[in-house]
């Protein structure tokens, strides 16, 4: 890779007036994934130069004039109503994580954002996390700041404490310790979500320095992350299944919980619990038997 080439989806989180080139991107990519056949239309003669879905057709299905919708992709009109934004939620098939994000992108705030306070995990809340001997469990922040684990987590993945505070992050775990892919049994599902979940933070907070150092070092260190954040997936983690290749226990099909701290709402307690009587509940406990420090899979 040539030294100081900047790419096209870096320049969107970094160099940007509010609301415009996220705006215009993210419903590029919403029309591109969408055939005409998808959206109840006609099939046309010729071919299509394009992918997905045209302009006109967004604006037609969505039932605004066309150069309302151009301008509206070009961020020349950040004032669309309820009704017209719910109108291109529904032509552009968005679920309800997609259309929260058109929404938040389609009305960048105009207000001067201050820095974003220390986020702190309160004694209480640490408390909890050492009090689950036999459950995994972390906090994660801003940008998947990882702020505090737990020992059975630290066993399980890495011991985050150890790490400089810069690397304190699960997409930087993801994406740049080469070995993680061999714990996570789907890794590319881990870590199409981890950018998915770092694209809709982006969108509530486009100014924030470290989300963008974050993805320009990102960016450049991984194709994968510089390809998945290219095609603006959003989602919202709450609850899941995480499949794990532990070193030393072996698979482990863990059930995965997002809590959200009451006095931080971008402060998620994630717990990973195992079936009662499944040979994954017994991996947990011979894990917790482990004396630390657990060779880990970045070992």
């Amino acid at each position: 890779m040539t030294r100081g080439r900047v790419w096209p989806s870096l320049v969107s989180m970094t160099d940007r007036s509010p609301g415009t080139n996220e705006l215009r991107e993210f419903l590029r990519s919403r029309r591109a994934r969408i055939t005409p056949e998808e959206a109840g239309l006609s099939p046309q003669p010729g071919a299509r130069r394009v992918p997905g879905l045209r302009r006109e057709e967004v604006a037609h299905l969505a039932g605004v004039s066309v150069d309302y919708y151009v301008r509206l992709e070009r961020g020349r009109s950040l004032h669309a109503s309820d009704s017209v934004l719910d109108a291109l939620a529904r032509a552009l098939m968005l679920n309800d994580t997609e259309r929260e994000h058109l929404f938040v992108l389609a009305r960048p705030s105009r207000v001067q954002r201050l820095p974003l306070p220390t986020q702190l995990v309160r004694s209480g809340v640490r408390r909890v996390l050492d009090s689950l001997t036999d459950t995994p469990a972390l906090v994660l922040g801003r940008r998947r700041d990882v702020l505090a684990s737990n020992r059975m987590a630290r066993a399980l993945f890495t011991d985050f404490d150890a790490l400089p505070p810069r690397d304190r992050n699960m997409a930087r775990y993801l994406f740049l310790d080469e070995s993680v892919r061999d714990l996570y049994v789907d890794w590319e599902a881990a870590g199409r979500g981890t950018v998915a979940v770092l694209r809709m933070y982006a969108g509530r907070y486009p100014d924030d320095p470290q989300l963008a150092e974050l993805i320009g070092d990102l960016s450049l260190r991984d194709k994968d992350f510089r390809r998945w954040w290219a095609e603006h997936d959003v989602v919202v983690h709450t609850y899941g299944v995480k499949r794990l290749r532990h070193p030393v226990v072996g698979e482990l099909t863990l059930d995965y919980e997002a809590l959200t701290v009451t006095d931080d709402p971008e402060q998620t307690l994630g717990l990973h619990t195992a079936a009662p009587g499944s040979p994954s509940e017994h991996g947990l406990r011979l894990l917790a038997a482990l004396p630390l420090p657990v060779p880990s899979v970045s070992g």
